[in-house]
């Protein structure tokens, strides 16, 4: 399900950091400087596709000068809890936000990958990754100049092709879902 390069040169699609903490913004409260920082996710994976990560590195070489249409400021990544911390409803609990607990039944789907909302990632004792969950619902981006200075300190591992792929669909299905609205089954009959 993982492998892990040795040199880290290029940013993937598919790539699980950890511990990477950051700003999100800065604002002003009464006068102070108030920052808002990510602390509390203890891995992420990157969705941005392989080819324009890719093909960003590659425009970063480029001189001032040169055309440079490949060039994209932000990568998206998806957090990835620690399953047992999300089973219990407290992978949130750093920012003050209780969520649901999963039982039995429930905690199943998740882990088969049958709960389109989550994907599941399997432990490796080897490469120190523990049971991972990702929450669809719960993406953002980073600037990629930024990542780029900190990334290889941060790498821990990367999804092989195939489960690579299967992740970046299900979360793709997920995005292009239609919400349809609940219908009151009594003002059908009417």
């Amino acid at each position: 399900m993982y492998t892990k390069k040795d040199s880290k040169e290029i940013i993937s699609q598919g790539d699980i950091y950890q511990n990477f903490k950051y700003i999100r913004w800065v604002d002003k409260e009464g006068g102070k400087l108030r920052i808002h920082r990510v602390n509390y996710v203890p891995f992420f994976v990157v969705l941005t596709q392989v080819c324009d990560l890719k093909w960003d590195f590659e425009d970063r070489k480029k001189n001032e000068k040169d055309k440079r249409d490949k060039y994209i400021p932000s990568i998206l990544v998806c957090p990835a809890y620690i399953a047992e911390s999300f089973k219990q409803g407290e992978h949130l609990k750093a920012i003050k936000i209780i969520s649901e607990k999963y039982g039995r039944d429930s905690w199943d789907l998740i882990t088969q990958n049958h709960n389109f909302r989550f994907h599941f990632l399997e432990k490796s004792e080897e490469l120190k990754i523990p049971e991972l969950v990702l929450d669809f619902k719960h993406y953002y981006t980073l600037p990629l100049d930024i990542f780029y200075k900190y990334y290889k300190k941060h790498y821990l591992a990367e999804l092989k092709p195939l489960y690579r792929e299967n992740l970046s669909q299900r979360f793709a299905f997920f995005l292009n879902r239609i919400g349809l609205p609940v219908l009151n089954t009594q003002q059908l009959s009417e």
